[in-house]
């Protein structure tokens, strides 16, 4: 009999060596190891994520007729030894795995790997898009799989609906005023399952953090399937405007909040854009937000997939900035006047998630702006995060939010002062700091730091035409030297976590 290794992230009846397995001749092993919760201090909802879903997926293989051995073990390697020994099976496959790391596991194992399709597109075929490009950007690989999936185009193949390829003009709106016209996502009774697994979980010690599962998540394809249905109906005609915004008024505005399962398999990002785009073509959502929600499913998320791929596993050492401040105590519970900051990890804390907009622009800017530790900060946001894993957090921390590349992803580092943050949310009105002072002890502190960022990294980024003009300005300050006076005294604070 055959045995085929699905991985915690691999969820699915359809992915890979599953999508053709037989109860009659195949059988599943799952693990749950010790080493890899114990790897980090993963946020408790996280760690019971994975758990409660692999157990639940367990358990409809069997109802589907598959012998499944679900075992826990010291590691990944030992269980698949343990099960080797218990049941010998003729072969081992597995789907490929989604990290670096998980593939040169199952070479030194030697389990036979099915590609997979868990992706729309395979790191091969992004490999041969990429192939004598001199820079990979985002748009055109976005473009590129449009025509190729046919998301969005017109009969001929070619031409996107209503000749328009992206309409970020129009989804940059602040949040509106006085309005709160977002639907709360649906929720799910906590069970026997659930309490067990964090039984369990509390026995690995103090390896976990955060406020503890309330039903915000989905643990079973049933009901992330209801969670797509629920946003297709009533959050993606209002997705567009606001998907940059943030407000203290809602957690979540119209964004999905399905990346946790289509990072797990619970969902897959075909039957996600299909749902998107019928949707579109019955006249229930308007072009802007269709798409721009597709933008990032088939455009940036394919994308990142596709560069950690192309630049590891060297990508993971990436530090052009020489950044070498340790993680910040804000990060880890210290607390902050910044009410931003605050905001964005009072919601990391009770749900384990931030919006894109709150992880690049809050999050990341002050990690990029302070000069912390590349792998320290991805290292965090990949243990924090619902929809935390190794692909997902190297090229965005790395790449997007602290420039640690040196610009093979992005052009420009995403640094901003406070007047971004107070134009694009609602925590500047209520904030004891002004956004409009670079000095003084109410001086904003992401104002003072964006300036003194700029003079710190003059000489590189005098000559980016991206970021001239700004360098430039910086320069032309007549308070430049109070400025970076005030820098050094908010990055000690910072240092102390009193701030």
């Amino acid at each position: 009999m055959r045995t085929i290794w699905v991985f915690g992230d691999q969820l699915n009846r359809d992915i890979g060596a599953l999508a053709t397995a037989d109860p009659r001749h195949d059988r599943v092993l799952l693990v749950e190891s010790t080493a890899k919760l114990t790897s980090k201090r993963w946020h408790v909802q996280r760690a019971h994520l994975v758990m409660a879903s692999m157990r639940r997926f367990a358990a409809e293989l069997e109802q589907a007729g598959f012998e499944v051995d679900h075992r826990r073990s010291d590691s990944l390697e030992t269980g698949h030894r343990d099960h080797i020994a218990q049941f010998r099976p003729d072969e081992v496959v597995a789907t490929e795995p989604a990290s670096w790391d998980g593939h040169r596991l199952l070479e030194r194992c030697g389990v036979e790997v099915t590609r997979s399709n868990q992706f729309l597109c395979h790191y091969d075929e992004f490999a041969e898009w990429a192939d004598g490009r001199r820079t990979l950007k985002m748009e055109d690989f976005y473009r590129w799989q449009r025509t190729r999936l046919g998301y969005l185009m017109e009969p001929d193949g070619i031409t996107p609906v209503t000749g328009h390829w992206n309409y970020d003009h129009e989804n940059r709106e602040p949040p509106p005023r006085g309005e709160t016209p977002w639907t709360s996502p649906p929720v799910s009774r906590l069970d026997t399952l659930d309490r067990q697994v964090l039984a369990d979980l509390a026995e690995l010690g103090d390896s976990s953090w955060g406020a503890p599962p309330d039903g915000t998540w989905a643990t079973s394809r049933r009901a992330a399937l209801a969670r797509l249905r629920h946003f297709v109906e009533h959050s993606l005609p209002i997705f567009g405007p606001h998907e940059d915004a943030m407000t203290e008024r809602s957690w979540h505005l119209a964004h999905s909040v399905l990346s946790p399962y289509l990072n797990i398999g619970l969902l897959l990002p075909g039957e996600v854009c299909d749902a998107v785009q019928d949707a579109y073509e019955a006249g229930n959502v308007p072009i802007a937000s269709a798409e721009g929600f597709i933008r990032q499913v088939i455009g940036w998320r394919e994308y990142v997939w596709g560069v950690y791929w192309r630049w590891m596993p060297e990508y993971r050492s990436a530090n052009e900035l020489q950044a070498t401040r340790p993680l910040l105590p804000v990060f880890t519970g210290s607390g902050t006047e910044m009410r931003c900051v605050s905001a964005c990890l009072d919601g990391v804390h009770d749900r384990a998630y931030n919006h894109h907009i709150q992880r690049l622009m809050v999050l990341g800017n002050l990690a990029l702006l302070t000069g912390v530790d590349p792998w320290e900060m991805t290292e965090w946001m990949w243990s924090s995060f619902i929809d935390g894993a190794e692909w997902v957090m190297l090229p965005n921390v790395i790449g997007m939010s602290l420039h640690a590349d040196g610009g093979r992803m992005a052009t420009k580092p995403y640094a901003a002062g406070g007047n971004y943050i107070d134009t694009m949310s609602d925590h500047c009105r209520d904030c004891r700091f002004d956004r409009k002072q670079r000095t003084g002890d109410d001086a904003c502190p992401f104002t003072t730091l964006y300036w003194d960022f700029l003079a710190r990294h003059h000489d590189r980024f005098v000559k980016n035409p991206r970021m001239a003009r700004q360098v430039r300005a910086a320069e032309r300050l007549g308070d430049l030297e109070a400025v970076r006076e005030r820098a050094a005294e908010v990055l000690e604070r910072l240092d102390r976590g009193d701030l």
